[in-house]
């Protein structure tokens, strides 16, 4: 089995990559594998509706999105996925925006390969607007007939500067619960299939 985490945010190393990392840890302890993807600050373009990928039903945007394309792939491959952003003025990065929306149409367009697997949203916030993002990323899930597993809490870290989410305790909790129950779900779903 493997896990795909996809960070959207543009800081690399940055508290979105630190909580994603955090639930990759009992998941590894378990015997899944993870690979960590990283979307934020690569060059990522938005959806258009051009309808190309709908048309072709081949699970790709048609755009010069290669960034977007090459993590489509690793999707379809995956077992469960973990999307993280940041909060950015009480919303999700433009990066996580615009791979939801193109990831959506294409993968809808190719029959819903995603359809009954796991997929968790995490969210690192310095204050606001994490339960916004946090919704946003479930839409995705929830409309691509997705299982969303829960946690202790909100998959929420809080924290500003580089590192600081890890001070969060309740959050890093919060974080290995998911982890723990992503893979209880995962064998569950291995199990009666």
């Amino acid at each position: 089995m493997k896990i795909l985490g996809i960070n959207c945010s543009p800081r690399k190393g940055g508290n979105t990559e630190l909580i994603i990392r955090e639930v990759f840890k009992p998941l590894e302890d378990m015997g899944i594998k993870t690979e960590l993807y990283q979307i934020g600050g690569k060059r990522v373009l938005g959806c258009i509706a051009c309808m190309k990928c709908v048309e072709k039903a081949d699970g790709r945007c048609h755009q010069k999105n290669d960034v977007i394309n090459e993590c489509l792939r690793k999707m379809v491959k995956a077992d469960a996925l973990i999307i993280g952003s940041p909060v950015y003025f009480a919303d999700l990065t433009g990066a996580a925006k615009a791979f939801l929306e193109v990831a959506g149409y294409a993968l809808r367009g190719a029959g819903n390969p995603l359809k009954r697997r796991p997929g968790a949203a995490v969210i690192a916030v310095r204050r606001a607007g994490a339960i916004h993002a946090f919704d946003s990323i479930n839409h995705f899930f929830l409309i691509n007939e997705m299982i969303i597993p829960g946690s202790s809490y909100w998959n929420i870290g809080i924290g500003r500067e580089k590192g600081e989410v890890l001070k969060d305790e309740e959050g890093m909790k919060t974080m290995r619960v998911l982890g723990e129950n992503m893979a209880w779900l995962l064998k569950k779903i291995k199990k009666a299939g």
